[in-house]
């Protein structure tokens, strides 16, 4: 297994992982910044006004996205377990 094979697996696993922390973290930053905003504009400094609304978000990505995601795992674990052979010798 030469160096380049080696990145270019090691490129593809951190490009999926930037991609499904991307989704997952995404809009509940938006939606963090969108409470954040109310708070500021109504002077109300509420913790748990910032925290459910983030996390029920979350938990809705994770509930759409979560096929895609998996699917994309399993694509490149499925990939790798093919490339064995050629990566071996």
């Amino acid at each position: 297994m030469t160096p380049e094979v080696v990145m270019d697996l090691l490129g593809t696993a951190f490009y999926l992982t930037v991609v499904m922390v991307s989704l997952i973290v995404g809009p509940s930053l938006v939606v963090g910044l969108l409470v954040s905003m109310f708070q500021a504009a109504t002077q109300i400094n509420e913790q748990t006004l910032s925290f459910l609304p983030r996390l029920l978000i979350t938990l809705g990505t994770i509930m759409v996205a979560g096929a895609w995601l998996i699917q994309q795992f399993m694509d490149l674990f499925n990939n790798l377990i093919r490339q064995i052979p050629q990566l071996i010798g």
